[in-house]
């Protein structure tokens, strides 16, 4: 870079120059016509010429002649020349030819002094009119002609001031270009620009390589930096830098995520069907704050595989608590047979046979479809298991089901029912009941437990930022179910909202038809 500068010095040093020997050159020609007008203009005045002038040429002629090589032996001119109102030489500083010599047109012959370049040597040449006294008319003129000095004559008589000023016009580039560079690494910390470009080419390649999504802002919320991952998952353009994000965003969930000034550490947040992880931390330059950039990776791949591990612990609970209920069943069996009441046998079999077809047929005589009844028969068992009383709202009625409709309201109310155990589970007769409705365009589901209920400060936080009550060792890997039931009910086109009334009470409503709004 050093070098790059002090060639731009040097550049810039030599067409100075250049300009200066042209500056210098184009002074001295308006020096040298001056010069010639100045003569000419004195000579016109001088006795011997214009009695000349005015005899035109009969009288008088040897005088102008003594004045004519006179005035240029004293001026150091080239020529100087006498000339009739006709352009016709009378007198000359050089020998005149036998045959008639004539000056080149101009103005000097209609009373105006003039300056120019003589025609043919292309020296300077200046013409003054010699006036008469008595009728104040022309009668001639007198041209005075002056070589131009060459360019080196010129760049000769430069030489010393324009080293001069070249000299010390270099020292300052110089020096202003050595500091310039130094404080230029200081700031790169000491990279050089083909160093610095190599870094930015790797930075780009990296942020658009990453599968986390990267989104930089300013503090008007214009784009200044976004990677292909932030681009797919928020929806917006990769060109979109320079642009406000409510330019390229008009449903405004990328506006929200900068919607707040302070740090934010993994915030849990729903967008185009995707469950994302944001976190957001202010930039700051030299102490001052210029924006925002926020990172985000997409949960819902995980949080799909977690809800399958979760149905299948589910599932492997329900077993388990069956298994147990299924041995001890089986202990009493054996005990009463050993002690031959072979009537309290029948009698213990017939009724735990009763129980077990009264709390199926309740299920299947409200819910037709096999899926959900199954789902709603093994979490009776569950809680029964857990000391919690399940009750299927007599109001139910669900009909044959899709297969895909059937899998997002098992999850739904799978996940609802398991918070809803744990709401209620440890206080007094703890319930939870369970409601399905089916209007024709969507699926409703209630669960409605007797714990505590839902703070009215939580609120909506339940649903966006995995928020949980939990206290157990694994907290920090709860409360992210309610955000997937969120996502589920909106990609169908409904939702899911949350009160209290003795208890939380969650209603979610899931249309029939993929994507179709529910009012």
């Amino acid at each position: 870079m050093l070098a790059m500068q002090l060639g731009i010095v040097l550049v810039v040093l030599v067409g100075v120059a250049a300009v200066s020997l042209a500056q210098s050159n184009a002074s001295a020609r308006d020096t040298e016509g001056r010069r010639a007008l100045a003569v000419a203009e004195r000579l016109a005045v001088t006795a011997g010429v214009r009695e000349a002038a005015a005899s035109g040429g009969r009288d008088f002629l040897g005088q102008a002649q003594s004045v004519v090589e006179s005035g240029r032996t004293f001026s150091s001119s080239t020529t100087v020349v006498l000339a009739l109102r006709d352009r016709r030489v009378i007198a000359s500083s050089d020998a005149l030819p036998r045959a008639p010599l004539y000056l080149q047109q101009t103005d000097a012959f209609e009373g105006r002094s003039w300056v120019g370049t003589e025609q043919g040597t292309g020296a300077a040449l200046a013409m003054a009119p010699i006036i008469n006294v008595d009728n104040r008319e022309t009668d001639g003129v007198i041209a005075v002609a002056r070589a131009y000095p060459s360019v080196l004559d010129n760049l000769a008589a430069a030489v010393p001031n324009l080293l001069t000023y070249l000299g010390i016009a270099s020292l300052l580039g110089v020096v202003g270009s050595l500091l310039l560079a130094r404080r230029v690494k200081r700031q790169t910390l000491g990279l050089e620009p083909r160093e610095i470009a190599g870094l930015v080419e790797q930075r780009e390649a990296l942020l658009h390589g990453i599968k986390e999504g990267v989104l930089a802002v300013d503090l008007d919320h214009r784009i200044t930096m976004v990677n292909d991952e932030a681009a797919h998952l928020l929806g917006i353009p990769l060109t979109s830098a320079g642009r406000t994000l409510p330019e390229v965003d008009a449903t405004g969930r990328a506006a929200q995520i900068f919607d707040e000034a302070v740090e934010l550490v993994d915030h849990v947040m729903p967008v185009r069907g995707r469950v994302l992880t944001v976190n957001r931390m202010p930039v700051r330059s030299r102490g001052r704050h210029i924006g925002w950039v926020a990172t985000m990776r997409d949960r819902t791949e995980m949080l799909e595989l977690q809800r399958e591990l979760d149905l299948t612990k589910s599932t492997t609970d329900t077993l388990r608590a069956q298994a147990h209920e299924f041995s001890n069943r089986m202990h009493v069996v054996s005990g009463l047979i050993a002690l031959e009441e072979y009537d309290g046998v029948r009698k213990y079999v017939r009724q735990i046979t009763d129980d077990s077809s009264t709390l199926t047929t309740n299920v299947v005589s409200r819910v037709q479809d096999p899926a959900v009844a199954a789902l709603l028969i093994a979490k009776a068992s569950q809680a029964a298991e857990r000391g919690v009383d399940l009750v299927v709202d007599q109001s139910s009625d669900v009909p044959q089901l899709d297969d895909a409709l059937a899998a997002d309201v098992n999850t739904v109310m799978g996940n609802l029912i398991d918070n809803a155990f744990d709401a209620a589970a440890g206080g007094d007769s703890p319930t939870v009941r369970v409601a399905l409705a089916h209007s024709g365009d969507a699926v409703t589901v209630t669960v409605h437990d007797s714990g505590p209920g839902v703070d009215s400060t939580i609120g909506e936080m339940v649903f966006t930022r995995g928020f949980t009550t939990k206290s157990t060792a694994t907290a920090q890997e709860r409360g992210i179910g309610l955000a997937i039931v969120r996502v589920i009910c909106r990609n169908r086109g409904g939702d899911i909202v949350v009160g209290n009334d003795d208890g939380a009470v969650f209603v979610a409503t899931l249309p029939v038809l993929l994507g179709q709004g529910v009012s």
